[in-house]
Parts: C-alpha cells; structure tokens; sequence
C-alpha cells in the first residue's frame, strides 16, 4: 500500500500509515488498551473501580509516558466520538420504560430534585472554589443522573473538550467506587431495612455498577429496590438534554457557526429504550441471555471511547484544572448521601 501520509509518534520514530492504516491502528490501539482494562477489573482490587476507570487509567498513564500517538489519530477520534455515541444508544436498553411509569410521579419528582440539587451545589461551589465550570457541570450532571454515561451522553451537547470529558468520566468512576465501597462498610451499622438501603443507595450513588456493587451485599431486595431508584433518574436523563440543547441555543443565538444540532444518539437511547421495555420479551423473544451481551458489549465500547478521551488527558492540565472540581463534585457528593438517608430513616 503506497504510504499516503506521514505522522510521529511524540514517544517514538517517524514513519508513514495510510488514512485507512491509521483510522485501524487507532481503533485496535483504544480496543486493546481497553481490553487490558477489562482484564485488569477482574482481578481483586482493580474490580472494585470496574473496567473504565482501569481503561482510562491506563492511557493516561501511556499519554504522559510515551506521549499522544499521531500516527493514528483518526481512529482514537473515531473511538472518542463515533463509538461513544453508539454506545449510548445501546445503553437506553438498560433503561426500562414501563417500571419507571408505574412508580409514578412520586419516582420522578425524587429523582428530578436530585438532579437538580446535584446540579446546582455543584456548580454554587465550583463558583466559591473558583474552579474550572465546564468540567464542574460534568461532575454535577454525571453525580446527578448516571456517572459516565450521563457525562458521555450531555458532552457534545454542551460541545465540551474531549480532555474535560476524560477528566469529569475518571473522577465519577473513582469518587462513586469510593462511596459504593464506603457504603458496603456502614451497611452493617446503619438502621436500615433492606428497602430502604437499596432505595438509599439508588437515590444517592452515582452510576448504575456503584449501585449495584453498593446494595448487593444487603440482597436481593435491596438490590431491586436500588436499581430502580437509579433508573428514574437514567430516565430523566433525556429530558435534562434537550433542555441543553435549548440553553445552548439561546447561548449561541447570535452565532450562526455555534448551533446546536440535534444529537441524533438520543433518538437512538430513546429508541432502544423502547424496544428493551415494550418490544423484547413480548413481541420478539431474544435467546437467552442475549441482552446480557449486548450489555457487555455496551460497556466495551464505552471503555474504547474512554480509552480514546484518556489519550487526551495531560496530568499537567488535571493539576490545575481538575483538583477544585473535585472537592466541588465530593462536597455535593457527601450532602447528597446524607440528605437523602435522613429523608429515609
């Protein structure tokens, strides 16, 4: 194949990949950098943090080692971009439609005023900490609805860099594994029923793994009552995007270049949320275990999209500009979980 173009390795030589060489260097370097994330998130220790957080972990590490990998850029963007919106849209078959109407609008009036408080403390204390606001709104949102994929998901509305979008995903994944594992350890001492400790963790915690890693241990009725505190608020994660979409409107009006174009994923989150809560299992019965599947797969795509976003994390960057929306996100973190136990014992 006859070299087309030439690009270098900050960390290595100077050599030549065609674009179709390049777009496949990329995705197989962010497939495999995720791979070795999943390997590691079996292993006890790493498994507590779970297999996006290792993935991102590890290519920031290569990113401050070796440096940003040129020659292959297009196909780490393709991961970044393309595979991350994929992924949200297989994520809406998580989501199930019909249980989140039948609780009714007690579910969603709870779970909208914690979204709402998540999003606003976050962002009052980003304010007095003088931190960076893009990145706190992230961490306000992701803390709010569903960790990484709400931040993954809200990103290319709110046109964020791909640097504050690894940041803001690196940081729910590390602070909500901190509190799910916190939770495990109080769960013996809190008075709680298992009801109320599932409904706790699901109201509070950040991502659907921390809830689910957080009230298994109180069994299964915890568990069940856990996910689906969490899935109302995965719901309104939908609403809270178009309501971006028209801030984000109004904030560019004046510029013609900066509108915002529909984000065609959503359509597809709220199409395959349809089809996992009223198609498949009663119109269309899918073998065994096959959603499952697509669940994992979910989940590896999105750790190949986290790959290619961690490539983008320079640690001289996160020490400026990650430190303060931290304590901002872990603040509003630590009143969240506290409000909403005192709401329930």
């Amino acid at each position: 194949m006859q070299m087309t173009e030439k690009k270098r390795w900050r960390g290595g030589g100077s050599f030549g990949v065609s674009s179709i060489g390049s777009w496949a260097g990329g995705v197989a370097f962010t497939f495999a950098i995720a791979w070795i994330g999943y390997g590691l998130s079996r292993l006890p220790g790493p498994d507590h943090i779970g297999q996006l957080a290792c993935a991102i972990l590890i290519a920031v590490v290569y990113r401050q080692l070796f440096g940003y990998p040129d020659a292959i850029r297009s196909g780490i963007q393709f991961a970044s971009k393309k595979l991350l919106r994929y992924a949200i849209v297989l994520y809406g078959l998580k989501l199930n439609m019909g249980v989140v109407f039948e609780q009714g609008f007690d579910l969603l009036l709870r779970d909208a005023g914690v979204i709402v408080f998540s999003i606003a403390l976050t962002m009052l204390l980003a304010r007095w900490l003088k931190a960076e606001m893009s990145v706190s709104l992230l961490l306000g949102i992701g803390t709010g609805i569903c960790g990484a994929a709400a931040i993954a998901a809200v990103s290319p509305i709110l046109k964020a860099k791909e640097e504050d979008t690894a940041i803001g995903v690196g940081i729910i994944a590390l602070v909500g594994t901190l509190f799910a594992i916190g939770y495990t350890v109080l769960l013996p001492l809190l008075p709680m029923t298992p009801a109320q400790y599932g409904i706790w963790s699901g109201t509070s915690l950040h991502e659907i793994a921390h809830v689910a890693l957080a009230a298994a241990p109180a069994g299964e009725d915890a568990l069940a009552m856990g996910l689906l505190a969490k899935l109302g608020r995965v719901f309104l994660l939908v609403p809270l995007c178009f309501l971006l979409m028209y801030r984000m409107k109004r904030k560019n009006k004046t510029d013609a270049a900066a509108q915002v174009e529909f984000p065609w994923f959503l359509g597809g989150f709220l199409l395959t949320s349809l089809l996992g809560s009223y198609v498949f299992g009663r119109y269309i019965v899918l073998p065994a275990g096959m959603l499952n599947h697509v669940s994992d797969a979910t989940t590896f795509l999105l750790t190949m999209a986290m790959t290619g976003l961690g490539l983008n994390v320079s640690l001289r960057d996160v020490r400026t500009r990650a430190l303060r929306p931290l304590a901002a996100m872990g603040i509003t973190s630590i009143a969240l979980s506290v409000i909403t136990y005192f709401m329930l014992v």
